[in-house]
C-alpha cells in the first residue's frame, strides 16, 4: 500500500511543474508519453492547461498522502476497510480516467491505465488478513 501511495503521489509534483511554463518539461513529457506516441504534440503553453496541471498535481499528491496515512496509521486497526477504500478509489480513478481518455481521443491511455491499475492494486485484490 505504501508503494501505491508513493506511485500516486509522485505524479503530483510532476504535473504541478506544468503550471509554470518555464519548468513544465517533466509534465509535458509525461503527458506526451500518456498520449502515445511520443511526438512532442503535448504542450503546456495555454493558461488553462497549466491551471489544469496545477489542479491535477494537487489532487494526485493529496490522494497519495491520504493512501500513505491510511497505510501507516489506520491499516493496523482496520485492514480490510482500508484495503477496500484504497481499492475503490483506484477502481473509480481507472473507470473515469479511461472513459475520459477514450472520449477525448486518447484511447491509448486507457491501455496504459490497465497496466498502472494492476501495478498499483497488486495484493490489494485479496482480502486483508485480520491480526
Amino acid at each position: 500500500m505504501k508503494f501505491t501511495a508513493f506511485s500516486v503521489a509522485i505524479f503530483g509534483p510532476i504535473f504541478s511543474l506544468g503550471s509554470v511554463e518555464s519548468i513544465a518539461e517533466p509534465a509535458r513529457w509525461s503527458l506526451d508519453v500518456l498520449a502515445w506516441p511520443v511526438d512532442g504534440a503535448q504542450q503546456f503553453t495555454t493558461p488553462t492547461t497549466r491551471f489544469l496541471a496545477a489542479l491535477t498535481g494537487g489532487f494526485l499528491l493529496g490522494w497519495g498522502v491520504m493512501i500513505w496515512f491510511l497505510a501507516t496509521r489506520v491499516h493496523t486497526v482496520a485492514p480490510e476497510p482500508v484495503r477496500q477504500a484504497v481499492l475503490a478509489g483506484l477502481l473509480a480513478w481507472f473507470v473515469l480516467d479511461s472513459l475520459g481518455s477514450i472520449a477525448s481521443g486518447f484511447a491509448v491511455n486507457a491501455l496504459f491505465n490497465i497496466a498502472v491499475l494492476l501495478i498499483l492494486v497488486g495484493p490489494l485484490w485479496f482480502p486483508a488478513k485480520e491480526r
